[in-house]
């Protein structure tokens, strides 16, 4: 297939604003990595028009697909991890084009996994755990079981994607498999919510009061983050933490977490007067 993209791919070498170009097979049957393509083309630029531009082919009996991304959109991929299969696609795809090392440098990065990316990764994921455990927890209390069932799987997914990041790696689609490996107690309690023939509402008891135990055990350094950010002013109201440019990326999670940050005392709150009597403006500072 490379030879029929080859005019393509040589192409949009040619232009100045590309960095670099890989090819990414499909190696399954079904490949759901691939968008179920049998190729993809990534081409990297250093600029263009829009942060994503995409084409699809045909030649015979195959398909192939075209992705022009700007760095910067992937950048922003990368550190936020909202595009999972691009990391697979840089990791397994093959370098066919690289202006000044630009790919190789980006696979190495990738490898060596800079810990600031991981930190702003870790309290993203912390807070969609935060959110997804406390909205399970009183569907629970509720006994909406099937409504609990579903936000403690979605909670434990999240746990699985920290437990990774803890390990100084990114988390792949195959979460799980990395889980198994490197925190086989998270994987364990997995396994019996899905798996075990204990009735469905002694299941998520069990799985609410060990989730407690786990989140309790990273709270510190899933606030890491955002406690960093933090210190850079003394003090903050709820709309300068939504308008933070790297705090933007908690979107609707970023309340309840600050919130949760406050309960646990690793966030503290200042009431000052506001026009009306007995009304306050609520801020928040970072405690010393």
């Amino acid at each position: 297939m490379e030879q029929i993209l080859r005019p393509i791919y040589q192409e949009r070498a040619s232009q100045e604003s590309t960095l670099g170009v890989i090819l990414v097979e499909k190696r399954e049957k079904v490949s759901p990595i691939t968008d179920t393509f049998d190729s993809i083309l990534l081409i990297i630029t250093k600029e263009n028009e829009t942060p994503v531009f995409t084409k699809h082919y045909t030649y015979l009996d195959k398909k192939a697909a075209m992705h022009i991304v700007t760095e910067k959109q992937l950048h922003k991929w990368l550190l936020l991890g909202t595009n999972r299969k691009i990391v697979d696609w840089l990791f397994h795809g093959r370098i066919i084009y690289d202006r000044n090392e630009f790919m190789e440098k980006l696979k190495t990065e990738l490898k060596d996994y800079p810990f600031y990316g991981r930190k702003i990764k870790m309290g993203m994921e912390f807070a969609k755990l935060i959110r997804r455990y406390l909205e399970g927890k009183v569907f629970f209390e509720e006994k909406n079981y099937l409504d609990a069932y579903h936000h403690i799987v979605e909670s434990l997914h999240h746990l699985a994607r920290l437990a990774v990041l803890e390990n100084g790696l990114p988390p792949e689609v195959t979460v799980w498999s990395q889980v198994k490996q490197m925190e086989p107690a998270i994987y364990k309690l997995y396994e019996e919510l899905v798996m075990s023939d204990e009735a469905l509402e002694k299941r998520l008891e069990l799985l609410f009061l060990a989730s407690e135990f786990f989140i309790h055990s990273r709270t510190k350094d899933g606030a890491q983050h955002i406690r960093e950010v933090m210190e850079q002013k003394e003090k903050w109201t709820i709309q300068e933490l939504h308008e933070q440019e790297e705090l933007r990326n908690y979107s609707s999670n970023l309340e309840v977490f600050i919130e949760f940050l406050v309960e646990k005392d690793l966030l503290s709150t200042e009431s000052v007067k506001t026009k009306s009597e007995g009304i306050f403006h609520r801020y928040y500072y970072v405690k010393n």
